[in-house]
């Protein structure tokens, strides 16, 4: 039990693993937040030190001994996250410990905010993320909002762009403690100087969520959140292309000076580090730093910025494409490594176009936008580069993409047409697994992708 390789000791998990490696083989991973990492950040992933227990930091006294190996595992990752974003070890901290994104989200929140403390960031139906805190008129759905106040702050339903003069005009009356520059459905760079700006008017913290464009940042190739806030989360599995993880960077020094000179030191080193643990964390996962250390020495190679580089050229080149088909694209196009199709004119939704396209092996989300009234009602899906790109596409072959995308939305709409005004989306996944000549269209469709996804390799451990 303890010697035997998986296909030995447990089929089942192995065969549900195959399965999975079969189908990102052999289809287009278009989800924004996804990735496909290395076989070295897969390997550390998979070491020993997934069997040690190490409850408190490096350099203080720690709950359980043998530790010399995790504290320097943990002060590497530390050292390669602040010289992977350029940051100087005097002026920055970081806290390489939170399990994902959302719990560093929720640590930075604990360790500055407080109980019942005020929060803004952008409104999920606007792009915004979960862990930024949402409510509806009759429930609060996220435990940000469950245990802080939260206030969103909202894009301008014509431009698609976010409302900087309205977000500053609400700042003001509500006086947050913490405004969240950071998003999750939007492709345009935000902009931090005026961000800072107003949090600076309310003395309200700056805080940039980088989940999703880290590894864009690492590379240099879109604005950096770093000159502008307070503190910055990311996860490491979206653009950074690590295993899943968190890191919170946090200020150190000087915060400000008063008219009479008199500075004001920040004290985020410990309240960031004390959020983490004890407040909200147990151990950490050591096996995971190792993974992320891995990534973050690969962030730093010319290798990296190439990569990064040709994720935004094939997000412009699929945003070029569809738009060419005569698609509408939310903001008309993407700074970065997203895009955001809008359905709203083609007469079917979101929801229904990504059951066809994950029929035909093309993976993406729903997603809502402009003003939307709920993020329950998707009018349109959101698509990614990264993943395709880490398996080698470029330019020519987001094309082709773009093209198999087409006739997916071609066949939700013929689908649509064949049901009454009245229709639920039960009746349009019924009609669509029922009828013969949809299933005959997806088929033909799903070859297609099958033989098109299966020319690019897999990045990863080696099949056995």
């Amino acid at each position: 039990m303890m010697t035997g390789p998986l296909d030995i000791s447990d089929l089942e998990v192995f065969s549900i693993i195959k399965k999975l490696k079969h189908n990102q083989m052999h289809s287009l991973e278009l989800i924004a937040a996804e990735n496909f990492t290395s076989r070295a950040v897969l390997e550390a992933l998979g070491s020993c030190l997934t069997n040690k227990y190490s409850k408190g930091f490096p350099g203080q006294s720690h709950y359980f001994n043998g530790l010399e190996y995790n504290d320097e595992l943990e002060n590497l990752c530390q050292r390669r996250a602040l010289e992977a974003f350029g940051l100087d070890s005097e002026k920055w901290g970081v806290n390489v410990r939170p399990y994902s994104g959302s719990p560093a989200n929720f640590a930075v929140y604990t360790a500055v905010v407080g109980p019942h403390g005020r929060i803004m960031g952008l409104d999920i139906p606007d792009g915004g993320h979960l862990s930024h805190g949402y409510m509806r008129n009759e429930k609060k759905i996220s435990a940000t909002s469950m245990f802080f106040e939260t206030m969103p702050y909202k894009v301008n339903p014509k431009t698609g762009y976010i409302d900087y003069d309205k977000l500053q005009e609400n700042a003001q009356l509500f006086q947050p403690k913490l405004i969240i520059a950071g998003t999750s459905g939007y492709s345009r760079n935000l902009d931090y100087a005026r961000l800072g700006q107003i949090a600076n008017e309310n003395n309200a913290y700056l805080l940039g969520d980088m989940a999703h464009i880290s590894g864009l940042v690492a590379a240099g190739v879109v604005p950096s959140p770093f000159e502008h806030c307070d503190l910055v989360t990311t996860t490491t599995h979206k653009s950074l292309r690590g295993c899943r993880g968190g890191l919170i960077f946090y200020r150190k020094g000087v915060r400000c000076v008063d008219s009479e000179g008199k500075e004001t030191l920040y004290n985020l080193e410990f309240l960031i580090n004390h959020a983490v643990f004890p407040a909200l964390n147990g151990g950490p996962h050591s096996n995971a730093i190792a993974g992320v250390a891995v990534a973050l020495k690969q962030a730093m190679t010319p290798e990296f910025k190439a990569y990064q580089l040709q994720v935004l050229a094939n997000c412009k080149a699929l945003c070029s494409a569809l738009t060419e088909l005569g698609y509408k694209i939310v903001t008309g196009g993407s700074d970065n490594h997203l895009m955001q199709l809008d359905l709203s004119d083609k007469g079917t939704k979101g929801e229904q176009a990504e059951k066809v396209l994950q029929a035909c092996g093309i993976s993406c989300n729903t997603n809502t936008f402009l003003g939307a009234k709920s993020a329950l009602l998707p009018s349109g899906l959101r698509f990614g580069s990264p993943a395709l790109t880490s398996r080698g596409l470029i330019e020519e072959d987001f094309k082709k993409v773009a093209d198999f995308i087409h006739r997916g939305i071609e066949l939700t709409l013929e689908v649509q047409r064949s049901l009454d005004s009245k229709a639920t989306v039960e009746d349009f996944i019924q009609a669509l697994a029922l009828e013969e000549k949809f299933q005959q269209e997806v088929a033909e469709i799903r070859a297609e992708v099958e033989a098109f996804a299966r020319q690019f390799p897999m990045p990863g451990l080696p099949d056995r």
